[in-house]
C-alpha cells in the first residue's frame, strides 16, 4: 500500500509539473465577453482573478493632467483622452455604472491577490513620443510605489516606451507588441520577452524557434478560435492572450 501511495504522489507531482510548464492564459481586457461586463472594468478584472487565469491584460492611456486611465484607446465615449483631464473624463460612467478607473485604482484592486499577473499595456500617446515615454515612466513609478513590479508585465506598441522601461529598470518585465521587430532585434536590444499578434507568428515561422533558441518568453495575441489556440499550444508558447479564456482553459485541460 505504501508503494502504491508513493506512486500516486509521484504521478500527481509529475502531472502538476507538466501543467505548470504548459501554455498559460492571459485574459484580454479582463474576463468580459462571457460575463457581460465592460472591457477593462474593475468587474472584468475581478472575473479574471476569480477564474484564476495566469494574467489579466488591461489598457492604459495618459490624460492631459498626467493621470493614467484604464481605457482601450485615446477615445473615451466620444471624448479625447490625451487632451482632456481626468475630472472631465470621469463624468461619464461605464456601461455597468462604474466610473472610469485610473490605473492606480485598477492596480490596487489587482494587487489584493498574488496569483494573477497584471499585464499592463501602455498605449502610445496620440500626442507623440514624448508623452508615450512620460506614460511609461508614470506607469513604472505607480507600480513600484504599490510594490507590484514582481506581479506586473508591461506591454506596449511604443518601442520608445518599452526601451524607457528597460532603462528605468533592467529587471522589469517588458514585451513589445509591434510587428516591425524580429525576436533577434528584441534580444539584441536587451529584451527577454516578446508579444506578437498571432498572424505575425504564422507569417514568420522562424520567429518562435528564434525566440526559443534565445530562451525568450513568448506571448501571442489575440487568439480567439479553437484551431488557432491548438496551433499555439502545440507550438508550446508561454502565454496566449484571448477574449475566450473559458475555451482556452478547456483545451489546456484536455
Amino acid at each position: 500500500m505504501k508503494k502504491i501511495a508513493l506512486l500516486v504522489l509521484i504521478l500527481s507531482a509529475l502531472t502538476s509539473y507538466t501543467y505548470a510548464q504548459s501554455t498559460k492564459i492571459v485574459a484580454h481586457r479582463g474576463v468580459w465577453k462571457n460575463t457581460k461586463v465592460p472591457q477593462n472594468s474593475i468587474a472584468a478584472l475581478k472575473h479574471a482573478i476569480d477564474q484564476k487565469v495566469w494574467g489579466t491584460e488591461f489598457d492604459v492611456v495618459l490624460t492631459k493632467d498626467d493621470v493614467l486611465v484604464v481605457n482601450h484607446d485615446n477615445d473615451y465615449q466620444g471624448t479625447d483622452v490625451a487632451t482632456n483631464d481626468y475630472a472631465t473624463l470621469s463624468q461619464k460612467k461605464l456601461a455597468n455604472g462604474e466610473k472610469l478607473p485610473t490605473a492606480e485604482e485598477y492596480m490596487r484592486e489587482g494587487l489584493k491577490q498574488k496569483k494573477t499577473q497584471m499585464v499592463f499595456e501602455i498605449k502610445p500617446s496620440a500626442l507623440g513620443k514624448e508623452r508615450s515615454v512620460r506614460a511609461a515612466e508614470l506607469a513604472y513609478n505607480l507600480v513600484k510605489k504599490q510594490k507590484g513590479l514582481k506581479q506586473t508585465v508591461f506591454i506596449s506598441f511604443s518601442y520608445d516606451a518599452c526601451l524607457h522601461l528597460k532603462k528605468l529598470d533592467k529587471k522589469v518585465r517588458v514585451q513589445y507588441l509591434g510587428s516591425n521587430k524580429s525576436p533577434i532585434d528584441l534580444y539584441n536590444d536587451g529584451f527577454s520577452e516578446m508579444d506578437f499578434n498571432y498572424n505575425v507568428f504564422k507569417n514568420n515561422p522562424t520567429y518562435i524557434p528564434q525566440a526559443k533558441e534565445r530562451k525568450m518568453k513568448i506571448n501571442v495575441w489575440t487568439v480567439n478560435n479553437e484551431a488557432d489556440m491548438k496551433y499555439f499550444i502545440d507550438q508550446k508558447v508561454d502565454y496566449i492572450t484571448t477574449d475566450e479564456p473559458e475555451l482556452l482553459q478547456k483545451l489546456l485541460k484536455k
